[in-house]
């Protein structure tokens, strides 16, 4: 209503609204208030609580969009939102934009949606107004098909909101599941993370910390204190490596909020912009025909002896280039993105050096999540294998490495990207299955001569079979190697497998790179489908 001053009641963001005489809008009027709203929501929580944050290291929300968006790229939509609280004191806090920056730019020239939280705003926290900017952006993502980066860096829910806050928080829940597998969806935590807020990010496909200043726990140490008599440090609940080295969350540490970015950037460079389109392809430099010698002696004879299969990744893909993901996790499998050929592809490999190279519980589900993610968004899959089955010990087994290995199972099997396979050195037991074999529709698979298949290693299986032998043998360690040569010739050779058609080669190691381009090329047009049904049933 109009007073007696000829001055409109407060607008919502708190300013003066002047008219002229006969109601007419004052031009200059609206332009000023749009340029003080403009400048307000630019400002976020102020200079003070913005020299706080950068004293800590960090960026504030909009500096973080301003590295990872190409220059003048950034368009914002609800920058004029406010929260629409009045209790407790709220109708008197009100700050355009609502501690969230929400729109969409350019990553390398490729459409990005994207939010950022600001922490200077209401500590970043989540309420009904910002949330619906959040879910606004995911929405116009899923409909244009295109990325979600979401910049994590809030305390939690807004009391002041009570339940409207946690139904904020659900409405962003169900379009991070409903964007599964349609668009990629990377949340990088830049601060605090906790309670409810965590699983959005858990939902998304990957999640990136920043050493020293993020955190993420459903609990707080104080809260763990009063329950459990347990004491805990932030860093050591939820820290950054905590979350990378132990349970696995998160999939990349950065040194600090550029770092984050950086890392952003380089996973997106391998991604398509959703499930329907293929990923991005590059020129290729690196000869196609490129041997390399090396791999014919980087791989020790002795099946017993480690190796970096990381050695072995790099010298057969484009420029020795190798993103690893989930590199501080279940270190005995390693996942990331290479290309070939300029082709985008994922990578999955035991890695003797670290367990030799054994499955475990968290290397299977950790493997299973990434080969579903190549999945669902076309990036082929090569596989490198040199395992000796599945971890034994009362541990695994009371910890369900029955369900979790078949996690591991069920997802190359459900995988209708190309899948190739190399067979490195060894490959054991129902390991041997599981990883991308010819059995569960492997589109290529070879293996270097020194490989062996068989249901278990030359010296477990001898002593089963020819215990009795060795036992009453004059020199019982000659008879032990001769034994051992001869099951290795009859059973564990790569020939066996290649003669019944399990194996497409058995080749020279140092052709594995022109080998895989042109098997690569061959299934660039493959089409495979599943039989229909709502969804599978996974041993989650």
């Amino acid at each position: 209503m109009r007073g007696s001053s000829g001055i409109d009641a407060p607008s919502p963001a708190g300013g003066p609204r002047t008219v002229m005489e006969g109601g007419s809008v004052n031009r200059e009027q609206r332009l000023a208030e749009l340029r003080r709203r403009r400048e307000e929501s630019l400002a976020g929580g102020g200079p003070e609580r913005i020299a706080k944050l950068h004293a800590k290291g960090c960026l504030t929300a909009r500096e973080r969009l301003e590295i990872l968006l190409d220059a003048g790229s950034f368009v914002e939509v609800g920058a004029f939102v406010t929260h629409r609280s009045t209790d407790f004191g709220m109708d008197r806090k009100r700050i355009t934009g609502d501690g969230v920056a929400a729109g969409w730019g350019a990553v390398d020239g490729r459409l990005v949606y994207c939010f950022a939280q600001d922490f200077t705003v209401f500590g970043g926290t989540m309420s009904e107004a910002n949330a619906k900017k959040i879910c606004a952006i995911m929405d116009l993502a899923m409909d244009n098909g295109a990325p979600v980066v979401g910049l994590n860096d809030s305390g939690g829910a807004r009391i002041q909101e009570g339940v409207l806050s946690l139904g904020a928080y659900a409405d962003i829940f169900l379009r991070n599941t409903l964007a599964s597998g349609v668009v990629p969806q990377i949340s990088a935590i830049m601060g605090p993370c906790a309670g409810g807020a965590v699983y959005s990010p858990a939902i998304t496909d990957f999640t990136i910390m920043v050493e020293g200043t993020s955190h993420m726990f459903v609990t707080g140490p104080e809260v763990i204190k009063a329950v459990t008599a347990e004491e805990v440090s932030f860093e050591e609940l939820g820290g950054a490596m905590t979350h990378n080295s132990k349970s696995g969350v998160a999939h990349f540490a950065a040194r600090d909020d550029a770092d984050a970015v950086r890392l952003i950037k380089r996973l997106l460079s391998f991604l398509p912009p959703n499930c329907m389109e293929e990923p991005p392809r590059r020129a290729c430099s690196d000869p196609i025909d490129r041997r390399a010698p090396e791999l014919a002696t980087l791989v020790p004879e002795s099946p017993d002896k480690a190796y970096d299969m990381k050695d072995v990744v790099r010298r057969v893909v484009d420029d020795g280039d190798f993103f690893e993901v989930h590199e501080h996790f279940a270190g005995n499998l390693i996942v990331g993105f290479a290309r070939l050929n300029g082709r985008p592809i994922g990578v999955v490999g035991n890695q003797p050096s670290v367990l030799a190279g054994v499955l475990d519980i968290d290397s299977s589900v950790k493997g299973a999540r990434f080969v579903r993610f190549c999945d669902a968004f076309n990036l082929p899959l090569v596989t490198f294998e040199d395992v000796p089955g599945f971890l034994p010990g009362t541990r695994q087994e009371w910890g369900g490495i029955i369900r979790h290995g078949a996690k591991l199972l069920y997802a190359y099997c459900e995988a209708t990207v190309p899948k190739l396979t190399v067979v490195v050195r060894k490959a054991y037991g129902g390991a041997y299955d599981v990883m991308s074999s010819k059995h569960i529709r492997g589109d290529y698979n070879i293996a270097w001569p020194s490989a062996e298949m068989a249901v278990m290693g030359a010296d477990g299986a001898v002593n089963i079979l020819y215990r009795d032998e060795i036992a009453k043998a004059k020199d019982a360690a000659a008879e032990r190697r001769r034994r051992v040569a001869e099951y290795n010739d009859k059973f564990a050779s790569p020939w066996i497998a290649a003669e019944l058609g399990f194996l497409d080669d058995v080749i020279e190691p140092q052709d594995t790179r022109p080998k895989l381009v042109a098997a690569l090329e061959m299934l660039r047009n493959k089409r495979q489908s599943l039989p229909f049904k709502k969804h599978g049933n996974p041993p989650l």
